[in-house]
């Protein structure tokens, strides 16, 4: 499975339990972190929560085991770490405040509007 792949499941994942301004972004050419960046929002603590074990479920159906997870006792932030692929979870607030998008605006924005539900 390419690394692409990979954060495709995760968005879906994402957008299945209703996650907020999901985005991806291909950060291979900017950063030795990962090649993609998956981030998206949720309105509470308990669907930030949700969408992680949907992402973790989806991604461990297709055999993708997450290799690090940070923040998971926190209700703002939550980091799954795929190695090639880092998925950041947050509430409204903290999305606003860490400003992923504009930290790594050297990255590209892929499109995902063809595997998101438009009636979310």
């Amino acid at each position: 499975m390419t690394s692409l792949e990979t954060a495709k499941i995760a968005a879906k994942a994402l957008d299945i339990k209703n996650g907020q301004d999901i985005r991806i972004l291909k950060i291979d050419a900017v950063s030795i972190l990962a090649d993609y960046m998956v981030i998206a929002a949720g309105t509470n603590s308990t669907q930030i929560k949700a969408m992680s074990e949907e992402v973790e479920y989806k991604l461990d159906m297709a055999g993708v085991s997450v290799s690090h997870i940070e923040g998971h006792r926190n209700d703002s932030w939550i980091l799954l770490d795929y190695v090639d692929v880092i998925v950041h979870i947050f509430s409204e607030e903290a999305r606003e405040f860490y400003g992923l998008e504009r930290l790594w605006k050297d990255g590209i924005e892929v499109d995902i509007s063809d595997i998101l539900d438009e009636t979310n």
